[in-house]
């Protein structure tokens, strides 16, 4: 180890690197400090369980264990850690557990791996792992948790596919008093059919025992050497130093002065390294002085490495031992400390780190600001100094008071007095953490009174999020000192903050964080109001009993789930599992670790990493492209660009004639992303510093970015559709009432689990093996043949699973990107892999279409619909893709489940300067529904009509077609539908239920709302409904299936192995699928549209029977005979037991524009209905749904088990659409919400309290593989429950203010536009500041 001297002296020397992984020890005498743990333990241990997706800490898909010893307390701790940000150096000396280590297909299961996927809690299972270990670390913990223990650890990791609730149920059976974990039989029906409850079976689990954990290892139990001895590791870009004693520290800092101290690296990970400059990292972990914890008569003191899960645990300890006035300033900062980050980043964020990040958005700052915390700084010069930490401390972007030499030691918070409130604010799970979107709004408040009285003797006011620093309003604040606390007070407080207070413009939402600020400070007052109505009875008037819920936060019902399906026929074999809720085939190997995604493949030799050069303009000419510094770095190959393609460098993802697409722009970009070329390098980290350095030169041009630019610059994209039926402007002059509106969608990103990527493999014969993310490999075998200038025979496409999809990996992106890919593999004649990082990913895919409706609608005054003009518009983005396409869906979904009888639609995609807008999951049937219910709640306000009687006595009846006049065959099952979920949901009594619950409280509000929807499913084109699979059966009974569709979550392969197991009549443990890949069924259509099951499924029931005709005389001549036998039987009689399955759905599928009466658009039609109820909180925007209930025709269900998951996972996918997820960009075209810290996806605290989903019994489907309907995408649709139940509560909250009739809710409905919705009566500001920062495009 080195010495204190050998630090200082010898820069050349490093320490031997020493962790310990799932046991066992490793030693590194060159480990390189840059690296994160989560690369060393994917490329250099090969242990690939652990997920690289977001690379910032915020999905928790590489979520490990971090344990260690303390030697002073005798005890080990164990920590959840995000290993995608946290340095390999600083779990030198402790011991790492990845889901390798918890448990094994190979070995065995742990209790947390089983139960997950026994609760089928996963789909593509890309974030399983990171579930895992989140859960598996907790019990490591506490091996009897509560469910609110379980949610919490959580909250750090994101799923896109199964909407947290079966991720939940499978955990909560470790819970106290949680879920019982036995299956559930609910009463036979009238048909005698069983109908079950998902929910876990106990007695089909392994018991948890923590006494079988894995033991910590005894060598760093036993001995305290890697805590007291300082250590070096030296790289080239790098140097890690971890003193062990605060005299080094000082002395360090001194020598050292631009170095950076580290405890979490939640900061420092992503700040960007300066160039040609080596960086000096020093570890503060390991000094004793900063991770001490005092606790006096007076407070606490806090070493400054102290994590804050340790803070909060020492905090929380203190209010349960001390009277609740002492700790008023603790209970604050516990509830802050919770919504900071999740639980990964707190177990490793230092609160001193925090202090000093000096972070304008810091959430707690503020209150220690306010809390008059106390600080003790230090340097080797001057020893140590005690200061405040109040409006002289931060004094300016990123910086503080102290000297360049000095170092945070302590913190010490006070015990809070008689006479004294405190509080903390901020807008929970908004995520807004990079400094370049300073946006939302955090406060500290403290007021301090006059003994016995209500005159204030000081209040303080901290605020962050208003600009460059965490500011104090000092001038406020001597203004009203000695003041009553009344509303004459509130009222002046609430004017000065939005005149006074100076609001930054930077991060947009000026007039939102205005209302922020008086909203936080109302809230403070009626507390402090309530207090001191107890305290001084008579003198001070309490509160309204309107105004109580404010005092708390929003009251949640009890997390529970009810999933009712329709049990299999009493006379079905056992051995059938068609019907049955069959795990996927894959779950085990995936909760493991074991299953293989397209990064985890062992790299090939000489394989290189391939990074992009994309553009940084919405739109410019390339004036020169510089690459000599990027490509005269060690270890860089070439930079790759148009002139390296041997083939075609433009193409078209449909139209062979309009080839707008381009592997490598040239002369110009059209976009921001746009790919210019890519840098080929031995390393991905070096791939990517290379990329950065290749200088391109723009010559700008003016850009287009929003819809409603390209409606005032006419820039279209041909044809243009339209549709009418009738006589609108006829209609409109019968009509009782006739009105006009706009409805605006914006976009959203797919936020696939596993990001884009791809590898390519150049063979003998001018081959090329090409393994792709990607739903279409079929497109990409053909795309990256005509780039290369080969035929397609040349060019084999594979992969196994896809970690998540929705569509955008059927897309331009992933085709252009394997191309790409492959023309760096030909120039460099090497495997080269392309693995996209997510800020990388966010800016080169085309997303789903921000949408514009503008209609005329006219209707009686008994709420029935006569007539609806309308003219939609989408963002196509640069290029057309499948925009043409998607407008033509919308026009067919616009009327959703309504009859409307005359009608005029007309259809433009707009051409901007964004990436190529496409697909994604229900692809141009999403974004409608909020303009068709928008339109339905117009109707009910205007007519005094509850909207879901508005809406029952429009839907389509028996006998009606639709308005592209399709015939509805099985449209009663749309009332069915309808009338069991208001059933189910006892809709009216919860109504009565929320109209009191609104009558009496004003500040938070609930709304109730039930919505039909009807969607056609089916892929539009006649080339695109076909399907073809391959069926082996070896001699031993064995039998492989291949088909040419694509798992990506959806359930394909194991929904395949059913059909084939009931058509073979073997048990499904005899049947594997194996890889898709072009060599072995060629020309297969995309993986979409939820048609996988009906085209790859039917093939694999022809390929199965056609084997089983073949068998058939063994089977008739030996009886008896077991499947083995009549195997051996055919293949002795020299009967082929392999054999191919072809599918084409019957007629024509697609739009036909010449006669409408002509279109053919779906296979069938989807039904259902779904109740949604929420909370909302007036004075911040915050929302809870509280309770879903859904009712869906799937016809006979394939796999219930899967379905739900569908229905469950699509459901929160269109919520997070219609209500959270929102794109920004610059108004230079730069998408500015990339990643988790700005682009906010569902997570498991979003999901509805009471989740319950129903499948509509008795209804069948005679065109379905087995009387199934496909359920991917339309229950996405349902997700518009929860915009009209808000829009409910919001018309409540209006009505208060005497704003009554219809408003315009805008999506996504974020917390923003909920709060400027509701409207209050607090002093507004004349002075108007223009809100443009960003647009949304």
């Amino acid at each position: 180890m080195a010495t204190t001297e050998s630090v200082r002296s010898s820069t050349d020397m490093s320490d031997d690197f020493v962790v310990y992984v799932n046991g066992k020890k490793f030693t590194d005498k060159h480990v390189d400090p840059e690296t994160t743990l989560l690369n060393y333990i994917r490329r250099k241990l090969r242990l690939t369980g652990s997920k690289l997706s977001c690379g910032e800490g915020g999905c928790g898909a590489c979520t490990v264990m971090l344990s260690k010893y303390d030697h002073v307390d005798k005890k080990i701790s164990h920590y959840a850690i995000n290993a995608c940000y946290t340095p390999v150096c600083s779990v030198h000396g402790m011991a790492i557990t990845t889901v390798e280590g918890v448990g094994s297909t190979k070995t065995k299961l742990h209790p947390v791996q089983e139960r997950l996927a026994k609760a089928h809690g996963l789909q593509c299972g890309f974030c399983s792992p990171g579930m895992v270990m989140s859960m598996y670390t907790l019990l490591r913990n506490n091996a009897d948790p509560t469910i609110s223990d379980i949610e919490k650890c959580l909250k750090g990791n994101l799923c896109r596919c199964t909407g947290y609730r079966s991720i939940l149920d499978g955990f909560k059976t470790f819970a106290q008093n949680g879920c019982c974990g036995y299956l559930s039989v609910c009463n036979a029906d009238q048909h005698n059919e069983t109908r079950l409850n998902l929910s876990v079976d106990l007695k089909d689990c392994e018991p948890y025992d923590p006494s079988q954990e894995l033991i910590f290892p005894p060598a760093l139990q036993t001995k305290n050497w890697f805590q007291t001895q300082t250590v070096r590791f030296v790289g080239e870009s790098v140097d890690w130093i971890r003193p062990t004693t605060l005299k080094e520290l000082l002395k360090l800092k001194t020598g050292l002065p631009t170095a950076k101290l580290v405890v979490g690296n939640a900061e420092v990970g992503f700040e960007p390294r300066p160039k040609n400059i080596k960086t000096t990292l020093i570890s503060a972990t390991h000094v004793p002085e900063l991770n001490q914890i005092d606790i006096t008569d007076s407070g606490i003191t806090f070493g400054s490495s102290v994590t804050m899960s340790r803070m909060y645990d020492v905090l929380k300890r203190r209010v349960d031992e001390l009277p609740s006035y002492k700790t008023k300033i603790y209970r604050s900062l516990m509830e802050m400390l919770e919504m900071i980050g999740d639980q990964q980043l707190r177990n490793v964020a230092g609160i001193g780190s925090h202090i000093m990040s000096a972070s304008p958005l810091s959430d707690i700052n503020p209150m220690l600001m306010a809390a008059d915390v106390t600080l003790i700084v230090a340097s080797h010069k001057d020893g140590e100094r005690t200061i405040n930490m109040d409006n002289t401390f931060f004094t300016g972007p990123r910086s503080t008071c102290l000297k360049e030499d000095e170092l945070l030691i302590s913190l010490t918070i006070r015990f809070s007095t008689k006479d004294e409130y405190f509080s903390g604010y901020k807008v929970n799970n908004q995520v807004h953490r990079r400094d370049r979107d300073v946006a939302m709004i955090s406060a500290g408040m403290n007021v301090c009174f006059e003994d016995n009285s209500d005159v204030i003797r000081i209040l303080t006011l901290c605020f962050a999020g208003t600009g460059p620093t965490v500011v104090m309003a000092t001038d406020m604040m001597e203004h009203i000192q000695g003041r009553k606390w009344d509303e004459c007070l509130l009222r002046d407080v609430q004017r000065m903050l939005v005149e006074k207070l100076e609001m930054s413009k930077e991060g947009g939402f000026v007039e939102y964080r205005k209302n922020l600020l008086q909203s936080f400070f109302f809230q403070f007052y009626l507390n402090v109001q309530n207090e001191l109505s107890q305290q001084l009875p008579g003198i001070v008037f309490p509160i309204p009993l309107s105004y109580q819920t404010t005092l708390n936060s929003m009251e949640l019902p009890a997390n529970s789930s009810t999933q009712v399906f329709q049990g299999v026929p009493c006379e079905q074999s056992d051995d059938d599992p068609v019907g049955r809720p069959v795990m996927n085939e894959s779950s085990l190997h995936l909760t493991t670790g074991q299953a293989l995604f397209l990064d985890d493949i062992k790299p090939e030799q000489d394989e290189l990493h391939f990074a992009l050069v994309i553009s940084k303009q919405a739109h410019a000419k390339i004036l020169s492209i510089d690459t000599s510094e990027a490509i005269s770095q060690d270890g860089v190959h070439s930079f790759v660009g148009a002139v390296d393609v041997p083939g075609n460098n433009r193409w078209s993802l449909i139209n062979p004639d309009n080839l707008e697409e381009a592997i490598f722009a040239t002369e110009e970009v059209l976009c921001v992303g746009q790919i210019i070329g890519g840098i080929v390098a031995d390393t991905p980290q070096l791939a990517r510093k290379a990329a950065n350095l290749v200088k391109v030169e723009y010559g700008e041009v003016e850009h287009i970015l929003t819809i409603e630019e390209a409606i005032c610059k006419e820039s279209y994209m041909q044809p243009f559709r339209h549709i009418e039926e009738g006589d609108v402007n006829a209609e409109f002059e019968k009509s009782d009432f006739v009105v006009e509106g706009e409805v605006r969608v914006g976009g959203q990103y797919h936020y696939y689990m596993e990001n884009q990527c791809c590898i390519a493999q150049p063979n003998e014969c001018n081959e090329m093996l090409m393994t792709v993310s990607t739903q279409n490999l079929f497109g990409v075998q053909m795309h990256v043949a005509d780039a290369l200038g080969i035929p397609a025979h040349k060019v084999t496409c594979k992969i196994r699973r896809v970690g998540g999809a929705f569509g955008g990996k059927d897309t331009t992106t992933s085709t252009n990107l394997a191309m790409a890919c492959a023309v760096a593999a030909n120039k460099t004649g090497k495997p080269v892999r392309l693995v996209l990082g997510r800020d990388t990913d966010m800016q080169c895919t085309g997303m789903r279409h921000p949408f514009l409706l503008k209609f005329k609608v006219g209707f009686n005054k008994d709420g029935m619909l006569r007539a609806l003009e309308s003219e939609l518009f989408v963002n196509a983005g640069y290029t057309c893709n499948l925009s043409v396409i998607i407008v033509d869906v919308m026009m067919h979904q616009l009327h959703n489940a309504y009859k409307i009888p005359v009608y005029s639609m007309t259809g433009k995609a707009c051409r901007t300067n964004v990436q190529s807008n496409t697909i994604m999951r229900a692809a141009g049937t999403v974004q409608p529904m909020a303009g068709i219910e928008t339109i339905m709640d117009l109707v009910a306000a205007k007519c005094g009509i509850s909207p879901e009687k508005v809406r029952a006595m429009n839907l389509y009846k028996v006998g009606d077609s639709d308005n592209f006049y399709q015939e509805l065959p099985d449209v009663i099952n749309l009332k069915r539908c309808w009338n069991e979920c208001l059933l189910k949901s006892d809709f009216d009594s919860r109504r009565e239920t929320i109209d009191h619950f609104n009558r009496t409280n004003r500040w938070k509000k609930r709304g109730l709302a039930i919505v039909p929807i009807q969607r056609m499913t089916g892929i539009i084109g006649i080339v695109a409904n076909q399907g073809a699979a391959l069926v082996h059966i070896y001699l031993d009974g064995s039998v492989l299936l291949t088909h040419g569709g694509i798992e990506m979550g959806q359930g394909l392969h194991t929904k395949t192995i059913q059909i084939a197991s009931r058509v073979l009549r073997i048990p499904s443990e005899r049947i594997h699928i194996n890889e898709t890949s072009t060599d072995k069924v060629p020309n297969a259509t995309s993986t979409g549209g939820s048609a996988g099951t009906d085209l790859f499924g039917t093939a694999i029931k022809f390929a199965c029977e056609t084997i089983m005709k073949r068998l058939e005389p063994f089977m008739l001549g030996n009886p008896e005979g077991s499947w083995e036998d009549w195997v051996h039987a055919a293949y002795s009689h020299r009967v082929s037991l392999s054999a191919t399955g072809f599918y084409k759905f019957p007629g024509d599928i697609g739009f036909n524009w010449e006669d409408h009466r002509a279109s053919r658009l779906q296979y069938h039609f989807m039904y259902g209905a779904g109740c949604c109820e929420v909370e909302i909180d007036c004075l911040t925007g915050e929302h809870q749904m509280r309770r879903v209930d859904i009712v869906m025709d799937i016809g006979r269900s394939l796999n219930p088990a899967l379905d739900i998951g569908q229905i469950e996972g699509g459901f929160i996918q269109g919520y997070g659409l219609f209500i959270m997820e929102e794109l920004r960009y610059s108004q230079k075209g730069e998408l500015l919400t990339r990643g988790p810290g700005m682009y906010r996806i569902p997570w498991i605290s979003d999901i509805p309290r009471q989740f319950n989903v129903h499948l509509l019994e008795g209804s069948t489907c005679p065109g379905g593989i087995y009387s199934a309907k496909a359920i991917g995408e339309p229950p996405c649709l349902l997700g518009v429950s929860a915009l009209v139940a808000i829009r409910d509560a919001i018309s409540s909250a209006r009505s208060d203010v005497g704003l009554h009739g219809n408003f315009y809710l805008n999506c996504p409905a974020t917390a923003a536009r909920i709060r400027l919705a509701c409207s209050d009566d607090f002093p507004k500001t004349s002075k108007e500041v223009a809100d443009d920062y960003f647009v949304r495009a």
